[in-house]
């Protein structure tokens, strides 16, 4: 009877410690480097997005340019590495390390955001959660589906359950 548990428990623990490469697949399909613009909206914005596979996972790279009412532009990068998660389809950021130099999230509850993204199906949705002072939250959320040539892209900031910015975007794939 020992013997027959043996296997099941090295099983069980083969599906506890394999679990970041085994739902890899998923988001290959948006690898690439995709630029655009807003629709619907003006000014225009110029949006940008690169997915790559990065050492633990993928990377998402993403730039919006505007320019402001009194002519000012207002450029907004940032960069994300994502790792597999124990949740199927759902990535945790590595935006930050830990004491022993391993990538881990950041921490909402000291002001920074909290990232993740889902790949279902053609749609990869990257959220970020913010914690104000006040215990209050903001939650932007980028929806980005691959369409024939590109990508489509949905954008929504939301505070306290209150739509703020509602944005779509439409970007072709370069490389």
């Amino acid at each position: 009877m020992y013997l027959k548990t043996v296997p099941l428990c090295v099983l069980a623990l083969l599906v506890i410690i394999l679990p970041t490469e085994s739902f890899a697949a998923n988001y290959e399909a948006f690898f690439g480097r995709y630029v655009g613009s807003t629709v619907g909206e003006e000014p225009k914005r110029d949006i940008k997005v690169t997915i790559k596979p990065s050492e633990r996972g993928f990377n998402v790279t993403w730039s919006t340019k505007s320019t402001r009412t009194d002519g000012k532009i207002k450029d907004s990068r940032f960069s994300i590495n994502f790792r597999s998660s124990r949740q199927q389809n759902v990535f945790g950021s590595a935006m930050g390390k830990n004491m022993f130099g391993h990538e881990k999230p950041l921490d909402p509850l000291k002001g920074d955001p909290y990232v993740w993204a889902i790949v279902d199906g053609k749609t990869m949705t990257v959220n970020s959660l913010l914690i104000n002072e006040n215990g209050g939250y903001e939650i932007q959320t980028y929806k980005r589906t691959l369409v024939d040539g590109g990508m489509s892209l949905e954008y929504s900031r939301v505070r306290n359950g209150e739509v703020l910015k509602k944005i779509r975007g439409q970007m072709k794939k370069v490389k």
